[in-house]
């Protein structure tokens, strides 16, 4: 039992460090408004300047879906943000492990970004995490290919993903980070934005001059999207007419479901805001809504950062590629019974 002056003193001690705590936490579950007050620039025909390169490899490690444990918080607490400091360090250091060793692994391969508190880059559903699927989104999961699935055979081409073929990695999973060539540049014209995508070739063409959409009944692999200008800063960018076989999120994105086998239907539509922040700096906001594979939207938000001194490397994904063959190959023999010293 607490009394007296020094005990009323005590207790209210107490609720105020409580008090401090739950709104640290309080805080931690809130996600900040995007700001609007940026007087962007304009290019010589009057539009906001968005071009430039804005690679997004700094964000490798930041986990797409956030784990169960973190509930609702949008940012680490600080002994989440020490474990995930620690974590990329030993990760980064696999480069200078390997050329010690004079060996190559997948520190030559995989570029881990910088450390930030974000515990995901999903902001909605509130837990960060990707939404139930529809009994039908269920059953078409079920049926897609990739290299990724476990368990699978391999006889044809279509055995293998949009992506083990280097056809895209689709939309809206090549807005996102991932472990390689994540460079992403913007150029404008009067009445058309584009979108070149290091990864996988790509390029989004985006019109802003007000042309009518086109039919439904022509799909295309990253959509047909149409674009116009808010406040002067933020480009506003709606995409439909999406051509099924893609797989909406992709493995080498952290956090990600881990067989590429989230189905696009032709009722997705992808929502886009790139809100120019600063000279250097675009706050991007993406929600997917497919009604027929999610009981509810997603949406994701990454911070871009300006620089233009990053280096587009070729992906040439085909070039010399005999990965379908081998898969096929190693498949059938597994199936026929043949062992490696068979094959020896």
């Amino acid at each position: 039992m607490i009394s007296g002056k020094s005990g009323l003193l005590a207790m209210a001690g107490l609720m105020a460090v409580a008090s401090i705590a739950q709104a640290e936490e309080a805080d931690l579950t809130h996600l900040p408004k995007v700001s609007t007050t940026y007087a962007a620039p304009k290019t010589s025909w009057g539009e906001p300047d968005l071009r430039g390169t804005w690679p997004i490899d700094y964000l490798n490690g930041t986990p797409m879906q956030r784990a169960p444990e973190q509930g609702n918080r949008i940012f680490m607490t600080d002994a989440e943000y020490k474990e995930r400091a620690d974590r990329i360090t030993a990760l980064a250091s696999r480069y200078d492990n390997e050329e010690s060793q004079d060996r190559l692994g997948q520190g030559h391969w995989v570029e881990m970004g910088e450390v930030n508190r974000r515990t995901s880059l999903m902001v909605a559903p509130a837990n960060g995490r990707l939404p139930e699927m529809t009994a039908e989104g269920k059953r078409l999961s079920a049926l897609m290919r990739s290299s990724w699935r476990k368990d699978q055979t391999f006889d044809v081409p279509t055995d293998f993903d949009s992506w083990d073929r280097c056809i895209t990695r689709g939309l809206p999973a090549s807005m996102l980070p991932m472990m390689y060539n994540n460079g992403i540049r913007v150029f404008q014209s009067p009445g058309i934005v584009a979108i070149q995508l290091e990864m996988i070739h790509e390029t989004r063409i985006i019109p802003t001059d007000g042309r009518p959409a086109l039919p439904a009944a022509i799909g295309n692999w990253m959509g047909e999207s149409r674009g116009h200008w808010e406040n002067g800063n933020t480009l506003v960018v709606e995409t439909v007419n999406f051509r099924p076989g893609a797989s909406a999120t992709n493995i080498v994105t952290s956090g990600s479901p881990p067989e590429n086998d989230t189905p696009i239907s032709t009722s997705a539509k992808l929502e886009e805001r790139f809100t120019i922040t600063g000279p250097d700096s675009v706050t991007y906001d993406m929600t997917w809504t497919d009604p027929v594979i999610f009981t509810q939207p997603w949406a994701v938000r990454l911070d871009w950062k300006r620089d233009d001194a990053y280096q587009f490397f070729e992906y040439a994904c085909h070039e010399g590629n005999v990965q379908l063959r081998n898969y096929v190959t190693a498949s059938r023999a597994t199936r026929a019974g043949v062992t490696l010293d068979e094959v020896e």
